[in-house]
């Protein structure tokens, strides 16, 4: 049942080229930056592929695309972006990671980047402002990383008599603090008491689980993050086997069997960073291109899990959301 319909999801079967591709003569060559997998990355190469598709530009008709994947290890990212760095290509597009846009940024002050990151950019030194970025860097600006206290209060309203929830991040992201204190202060208002687990790996996401068992957590919030999100599998099922009301930051997550979802359309977020490496291909300074702030939330339950979990969703969250998954 859905409240509100969002753009739709861009899906289907994608490849990667893991050699440069033989292209025409003066085609442009985007270089695609993410800290994820490519198999578990196909919705946002699509969305940034169709966004590309509406500024003119088709891969491997009139522009080639090399993508670049850490494999969850940001580690390597520095040398990915500097390997793009050294082919030349065009622009450095780096949707939906912000490790990968950091890297970016210090790989090169000449080569335009598009990025898509959670964070104020601003605050974490990408860009100096909004309006004006300057340099050679601009993008979208999702706020994931600011809604910790909203996904808190909509755990909350769920679990009213909850006295201890838990926070889910990767410590290796630079989102990691700002969401931390931005979901401690939210939790202090309202009397509850949070816990803070970390986790950069698969098996420390088991190790979490484990914890929460431990100190009887009462419901789970997951942070945005690429690995987070890469691992959304493994999320779910540990949730599910632990009876764990869990709130998770993309939609994605609600649709495989998650209980809850808040954020920004990182669909919507990956489209406007192929929109804007379109623009930026086509001649316009990246530096005179306004940041992008998201204006897209989506609200997602999966009413099935609820059931499952014997739960029953408040009318005032029933009427909040975007979209009722039976």
């Amino acid at each position: 049942m859905r409240r509100r319909k969002f753009l739709g999801v861009v899906c289907g079967a994608v490849a990667w080229p893991h050699v440069t591709l033989a292209q025409q003569p003066g085609m442009p060559v985007v270089g695609f930056l993410y800290s994820g997998v490519p198999e578990l990355s196909t919705g946002t190469v699509a969305a940034f592929r169709k966004g590309l598709s509406e500024t003119g530009f088709v891969e491997g008709r009139n522009v080639a695309v090399e993508f670049r994947f850490a494999y969850n290890d940001n580690a390597r990212l520095p040398e990915l972006a500097a390997d793009l760095v050294r082919r030349r290509v065009a622009v450095i597009a780096t949707p939906g990671s912000t490790p990968s846009a950091l890297a970016a940024k210090a790989a090169t002050t000449t080569i335009p980047i598009a990025f898509g990151i959670g964070p104020d950019p601003v605050e974490i030194g990408l860009v100096t402002s909004f309006n004006r970025p300057g340099g050679n860097i601009t993008g979208i600006s999702s706020v994931n990383a600011e809604l910790g206290a909203k996904r808190l209060g909509v755990l909350h309203e769920l679990l009213p008599n909850a006295k201890r929830f838990s926070l889910l991040v990767n410590p290796t992201n630079r989102n990691a603090g700002p969401l931390t204190k931005d979901t401690e202060t939210a939790a202090l208002a309202i009397g509850r008491q949070i816990e803070i687990l970390t986790a950069s790996t698969a098996r420390e996401i088991e190790a979490a689980f484990a914890s929460l068992v431990q100190n009887r957590t009462d419901g789970l919030l997951v942070s945005p993050d690429p690995l987070l999100d890469t691992r959304r599998v493994q999320l779910i099922t540990l949730a599910a086997h632990q009876r764990l009301p869990t709130i998770y930051p993309f939609r994605e997550s609600v649709e495989i069997g998650g209980l809850m979802s808040y954020g920004s359309s990182a669909v919507e977020r990956d489209r406007l960073v192929g929109i804007y490496t379109g623009r930026i291909l086509k001649g316009e300074a990246p530096g005179e291109l306004p940041v992008m702030r998201a204006t897209k939330f989506e609200f997602v339950i999966n009413r099935q899990t609820a059931r499952a979990l014997g739960l029953d969703i408040p009318a005032t969250l029933l009427a909040q959301a975007d979209e009722l998954i039976e």
